[in-house]
């Protein structure tokens, strides 16, 4: 049971009241009665209008099921447009306009590269992310399917100098190509030196410079034998690092020991998603972190390797620039906060009708006051350099919930004594309503936007919940390639250009979920780049530094700026339902489809349920490691819902499928000793029967999302496993 206290009519966990008081208020300008009466005005002039939003998604959703029923037989385009344009759902079209977002990074604003998504109730997890702001290309290329392990360049336990010997051919590769020479390779330098002014490498008795000195920005160590040069490329840094006697450079010519690469540069430490957060005691856990982050004082000890480390965040970096004066870079990615959406709420606080607040409600006014810290001053590593707070808020669905979140940033900001705009918002169109009406969602929020992007995950499973009365779908992996997709991701980068973003926020594209297979990344995920988008998602710090080897290779700012002369609109083309207009599959193809969408899903729930683990890698049916969250959920379970409801399978055949792939899962997971089978006893396996009812009950979740059942169902595991350890 949770513990209250009575603050004016609200009612706040014990576990809650303690932390904004004793960790949270010092220093941030409020006192605890000031914070506490502010957050019971908030909550009394927003959660009612959030309730209404809520209840006109539902209003829509019936009036769409309703029209697919009536219209199953006789479906006309233009009947179902016009239709939509009817009830709200396709909005008005808005005037040309450009955002005017201020005091925004030149993270966000201007550089193009990678982004990280992380859970931040996991403190391991955040620090490594805000500390993938620089990573070794050495490391990441040796340990990585990049190389191949044939022909005696296995990885094994100890170094092996024949795969040592291909990492250092690809970085040299990537330096020719990205600051090449004048004359001759950087395979053949013997020895770097700056004079008079730039580079100078040394070979065979000769000497040559860089094609484009500009490149060279700064170095450390003395000008004639430097041991750090810092470079910079498309807006990137990377440094050439030079010690003769490290293992490494010993072996190399120049004595380069290795390359550094800038890469992560912005990371969205996640509140939703990623994080299993379903009562008071979970959200302190992550705000706890995030106050870690904000004050810069976050600390992690664990165990590696049979040692004891203890990981903190990266100081910045200084170095000595061409002309004697000193440079300072930042050590660690720009961080964003992702709060939740407008769905769920939470009992870390209660209303003055003993009702749950909206958690997004509250995530707002937390975060924002936790942030408020680094603008400041009272972090000893800075986040923002421009006084800016990035909130990432997901799941709206069309302009008047984006508008709702601008309202409310507008009061959180007065509430905490912030200036106008302080608070930036990240736009993600990850749902039919937002993507068909995206134009008119940023114009709501033009003065403090900094951020829109693309999430086929969520944005799938809400095409296949808003259409679930059209027909059957077709197969999961044929999405891809279908033409609402497709023109639903370059609709995104087309509005986000005509609207004005570059050069003041992010056009950014969805995750690489494959960790495991980072040779596919880097020949695929380039596309994100040449698409126009100036950042995209990786699953880790490792891929990161491998994907930053794509902003080298393109230039994306040109690549926007070509692209404004082919804005079109998609809108037609993203109304296209992805139905199977012929369902011919064999019985194999449609047990194979259920096979794989099973497996998926109870191999992520059963880590949610049982342990609390908001995102994980889950081996899929292959034992391919996929990165999965409640995106990916979404998508499998609406799926098999889907199916079900126009009988291309029976459940009979569903339930058959969970039970046989909850003992592939199993088998999955025998190596954990806190795992909990579900095949030995499905009826009595909270984990197993939330995947059933993810399925079975799928067309009635609010738009096709899991967490209403995740949340009640954690909730039932945390009870039963504290339930066992009182009675041992």
């Amino acid at each position: 049971m949770t513990d209250y206290v009575k603050v004016g009519n609200l009612k706040v966990a014990s576990v809650l009241y303690q932390f904004i008081n004793t960790k949270v208020l010092p220093e941030s300008g409020l006192t605890s009665e000031e914070f506490w009466a502010n957050l019971e005005t908030l909550i009394s002039e927003f959660a009612s209008e959030n309730k209404e939003l809520i209840e006109r998604r539902h209003e829509l959703q019936q009036k769409i099921h309703n029209w697919h029923k009536e219209n199953k037989e006789n479906v006309d385009f233009a009947s179902y447009k016009s239709f939509l344009q009817e009830i709200g759902y396709l909005e008005p079209k808005v005037e040309d306009f450009e955002i005017t977002t201020e005091n925004v990074d030149a993270e966000i604003a201007l550089q193009a590269g990678p982004q990280l998504v992380v859970p931040v109730n996991n403190a391991r997890y955040a620090l490594n992310a805000a500390n993938a702001r620089w990573g070794s290309l050495y490391d990441a290329l040796y340990g990585t399917d990049v190389i191949s392990e044939d022909n005696g360049a296995e990885k094994g336990k100890e170094y092996n100098p024949v795969r040592g010997d291909q990492v250092i051919s690809m970085a040299k590769d990537f330096l020719d190509d990205t600051v090449p020479l004048k004359e001759g390779s950087h395979k053949d330098a013997e020895k770097y030196s700056i004079e008079n002014g730039g580079l100078v490498v040394h070979s065979k008795g000769k000497t040559t410079e860089l094609k484009d000195s500009s490149k060279l920005v700064a170095y450390h160590g003395h000008p004639e034998d430097p041991s750090t040069l810092l470079l910079k490329n498309n807006g990137l840094h990377f440094e050439i690092q030079i010690d003769r006697e490290h293992p490494i450079g010993k072996t190399d010519q120049a004595g380069v020991k290795d390359v550094l690469m800038e890469a992560a540069i912005t990371t969205i430490m996640d509140c939703e998603d990623s994080v299993a957060a379903v009562d008071a005691e979970d959200k302190v856990g992550v705000y706890q972190n995030w106050l870690g982050l904000m004050r810069g004082n976050l600390e992690e000890t664990f165990s590696k390797g049979g040692k004891s480390v203890t990981r903190s965040l990266h100081e910045d970096r200084t170095y000595t620039t061409l002309s004697g004066d000193s440079m300072t870079l930042s050590g660690r990615s720009l961080m964003f906060v992702r709060n939740v959406g407008h769905l769920m709420t939470n009992n870390a606080v209660l209303d003055s009708n003993g009702e749950e607040v909206p958690e997004g409600i509250l995530d707002c006014m937390i975060t924002s006051l936790i942030a408020k810290h680094d603008l400041l001053g009272n972090s000893k590593l800075n986040n923002t350099a421009k006084g800016s707070i990035y909130i990432v808020k997901p799941k709206m669905h069309g302009s008047k919930e984006v508008a709702f979140s601008n309202k409310l940033f507008a009061r959180v900001e007065d509430l905490l004594g912030l200036k106008r705009n302080t608070l930036k918002i990240g736009v993600m169109d990850e749902e039919r309503r937002t993507s068909l009406n995206l134009k008119a969602c940023i114009k709501e929020v033009k003065e403090r936007v900094a951020f829109i992007n693309t999430g086929f995950l969520d944005r799938t499973g809400d095409e296949m919940h808003t259409s679930m009365e059209a027909g059957p779908m077709i197969r999961k992996n044929d999405m891809k390639s279908s033409t609402w997709l497709q023109s639903y991701e370059k609709s995104n980068v087309n509005t986000g250009l005509s609207c004005g973003l570059p050069g003041r926020a992010q056009i950014g594209k969805g995750m690489w979920a494959m960790p495991d297979l980072m040779a596919d990344m880097l020949k695929q995920k380039d596309g994100q780049l040449k698409a126009g988008a100036n950042t995209a998602w990786v699953p880790s710090p490792t891929a990161a530094t491998l994907h930053a080897l794509h902003y080298h290779k393109v230039n994306v700012s040109e690549v926007q700026q070509s692209l404004r002369s082919s804005i079109e609109d998609l809108q037609d083309q993203i109304l296209e339902i992805p139905i199977a207009k012929e369902q011919n599959w064999s019985k194999e193809e449609v047990q194979q489809e259920l096979d794989n969408n099973a497996q998926g899903i109870l191999g992520y729930v059963v880590r949610w349920v049982e342990h609390g683990v908001g995102c994980s890698k889950v081996p899929d049916i292959n034992n391919v490691g996929l990165m999965e969250d409640r995106a990916t959920l979404r998508i499998s379970s609406q799926h098999v819902t889907n199916w079900l409801h126009h009988g291309i399978c029976t459940e009979e055949q569903v339930l058959e499928t969970l039970k046989r792939m909850a003992k592939v899962v199993d088998k999955q997971n025998a190596d954990d000793p806190e795992y909990l089978p579900m095949a030995r006893d499905y009826e009595n396996s909270v984990a197993f029967q939330a995947a059933c009812e993810l399925v079975f009950k799928g067309s009635e979740q609010p738009s096709g999302y899991t967490e209403p059942i995740l949340h009640r169902r954690r909730i039932e595991a945390k009870q039963k496993a504290s339930t066992v350890a009182q009675t041992k």
